[in-house]
């Protein structure tokens, strides 16, 4: 295991959860591979810890489905099922067409501009020269926060929410692809046309097309990942 992880200090938390909230987000980044081995001893030198709190972080992420436990390979990152995409992706669906149609509704000018400017921050993010990934995974949820803070539901937002940590880890698996940067521009644009247009069976529709095209790309990045 070859990566510069650093701590993030925190003094109101144990070390273990700081060890926990480090490698999570290693994992949920694309930082830390699926299938790449966690051995306590190395990322206790990493660290600078004993191996206790890294066995007990690594526990942690067992418990949450982000690390596997194999038979004499010890602790793994584990892998993005077909299964666990469709899952997730048919609740998002839902969710982001309610978000939209809500937000033709209730967005106020000044958030309708945001939108625009977040596409536009999207488009300059994927056609930069040197392209980021983090960078750009963070525009695109920017783009969709914006979208959601329009709903002014707050019920809502806190569904969304819950999923927005498994979705990150999703994102970056089709942003991994840049064929498809050209179309998710388009999709971005067509969503905001339609809430700026307040055409809610159209902002629907351009919710559910992107979310049905962001499945398809993450499907072709798990079955390349298996040959």
């Amino acid at each position: 295991m070859k990566h510069d992880f650093k701590l993030d200090p925190n003094i109101y938390l144990p070390l273990h959860e700081v060890v926990f909230n480090t490698l999570r987000r290693a994992i949920l980044t694309g930082e830390l591979d699926p299938g790449e081995r966690l051995m306590e001893i190395h990322l206790a030198n990493q660290f600078g810890v004993s191996r206790t709190p890294v066995r007990e972080a690594i526990r942690m992420l067992e418990q949450e489905g982000l690390v596997t436990l194999r038979p004499a390979r010890g602790a793994v990152v584990s892998s993005i099922s077909a299964e666990s995409v469709k899952d997730v992706l048919e609740v998002r669906r839902a969710m982001d067409v309610l978000c939209a149609q809500l937000a033709c509704k209730r967005i106020t000018a000044d958030a309708l501009q945001s939108l625009k400017d977040a596409c536009e921050a999207f488009r300059q993010a994927v056609t930069a020269p040197e392209k980021v990934i983090t960078d750009i995974a963070a525009c695109d949820v920017a783009l969709h926060n914006i979208i959601l803070e329009a709903t002014g539901n707050r019920r809502l937002k806190q569904l969304v929410n819950n999923l927005s940590e498994q979705m990150y880890r999703y994102r970056f698996e089709y942003l991994k692809d840049a064929d498809i940067y050209t179309q998710l521009i388009a999709e971005h644009t067509a969503i905001y046309e339609a809430i700026a247009a307040r055409d809610e069976e159209a902002a629907a529709s351009a919710c559910g097309i992107h979310i049905d095209n962001q499945e398809h790309a993450i499907m072709k990045q798990i079955a390349f990942s298996k040959e």
